[in-house]
């Protein structure tokens, strides 16, 4: 039957071969695929894959972004909803630069060809991917801890709403943005986002249960 390959897999003749160590996973939804979860540092583009890229430079009409991975992303200006050459003044593109955040995901993204990102869906629409608001804090996490948080129904997530109100933006590769109403908030969410990769859900608890007292 048809067979999905992640990271970590190549498809070799008839067979798989697997390209990394660490947990073989399965998820049966959308087609069924399989993948390698490893605690891999670096992360490697996948097609498909929402990232949030930073703006390095602008070659035309092409922008250079900063993805994490060995090499750096490009994406056109007419990869926005709305985008044309003829109504090009009405894209985000025309604010976008160096050092601004974009919120994507990966059209191509294989050892050949350089990876390549669109800020709009097979539909042609956003579908909240764009330009990230200048406020907020941006910071990286391991890929193990992002996988965590992009599960269904997070626990992390949903004891984080009841704290305070914000804004959040996970990249799959290992970047978070996130935005509460004030710095303070703001702080005290990334510390407890980062410290729960090595906390227990109990230890999550009690903390945010003392910070919800205060």
């Amino acid at each position: 039957g048809r067979l999905l390959c992640g990271p970590g897999l190549r498809r070799s003749g008839a067979g798989l071969l697997v390209t990394k160590c660490g947990l073989l996973r399965h998820r049966a939804a959308g087609g069924g695929a399989y993948w390698v979860d490893s605690q891999q540092k670096r992360y490697v583009p996948v097609k498909g894959d929402h990232v949030i890229g930073i703006v390095t430079a602008k070659a035309g009409d092409v922008f250079r972004l900063d993805v994490g991975g060995s090499e750096p992303a490009s994406l056109s200006y007419l990869a926005f909803e709305g985008a044309t050459k003829r109504n090009r003044p009405n894209v985000q593109a025309s604010a976008l630069g160096v050092g601004d955040l974009i919120y994507g995901q990966f059209l191509v993204a294989n050892k050949d060809m350089e990876p390549e990102m669109v800020c709009i869906d097979s539909s042609g629409k956003s579908s909240g991917m764009g330009i990230i608001g200048q406020d907020g804090f941006l910071f990286k996490v391991s890929l193990g801890l992002i996988r965590k948080l992009l599960a269904p129904k997070c626990e992390i997530i949903q004891d984080l709403s009841q704290l305070y109100p914000f804004e959040l933006v996970l990249g799959m590769n290992g970047r978070i943005w996130v935005k509460a109403k004030t710095v303070q908030q703001t702080l005290i969410l990334v510390n407890i986002l980062e410290a729960c990769e090595y906390m227990t859900a109990e230890q999550r608890k009690q903390a945010l249960a003392k910070l919800s007292g205060n």
